[in-house]
């Protein structure tokens, strides 16, 4: 995808990754219907996402992802491992816009981001998300050896797919 930009979020592009978070939160709130959490403020917003690591600490990474010129989607990368072994990088969090869905958009930005940082992958998928497990499965299916393991623990329920890029 030749129009398909991928770019390290600058401290003055926060508000969009901002923005952006809103949206993303928007379509997980569906998922917590039975629950507490995923209620607006009275500001009609929902609870901030915690961003600031993501300018403090260099193992955490933000990234933009422009078609066209135009935003589309972002991803956080960290190192946390939800399965409790070693890994270089984990995808924290990862959105493309509606609009930009289902073009492809978001398997060939998944593909360049992990192209990028070579190593041991996890893509932690939460067990109500049942619409990602089959897009990280197909990303994941590029590469060799990946493994599916399930995960029901204090800190995360779902699986979560591990692989070597």
């Amino acid at each position: 995808m030749s129009d398909l930009e991928i770019t390290l979020a600058q401290p003055h592009e926060r508000a969009a990754l901002e923005n952006l978070m809103q949206l993303y939160v928007h379509d997980f709130s569906e998922q917590w219907s039975d629950q507490a959490r995923g209620e607006v403020g009275a500001d009609g917003r929902f609870e901030p996402y915690p961003l600031d690591a993501y300018w403090a600490e260099p193992e955490r990474v933000p990234l933009l992802i422009r078609r066209g010129g135009h935003l589309a989607g972002f991803a956080l990368l960290n190192t946390h491992s939800h399965s409790g072994r070693a890994i270089d990088r984990g995808v924290a969090e990862f959105f493309i816009l509606r609009k930009h869905r289902r073009g492809g958009i978001g398997l060939a930005a998944a593909q360049a981001i992990l192209a990028r940082y070579p190593g041991v992958w996890e893509a932690a998928v939460a067990r109500r998300n049942t619409g990602a497990l089959p897009f990280w499965r197909k990303v994941a299916a590029a590469y060799a050896e990946v493994e599916e393991i399930d995960v029901v623990s204090e800190d995360w329920n779902g699986p979560v797919l591990r692989f070597r890029v």
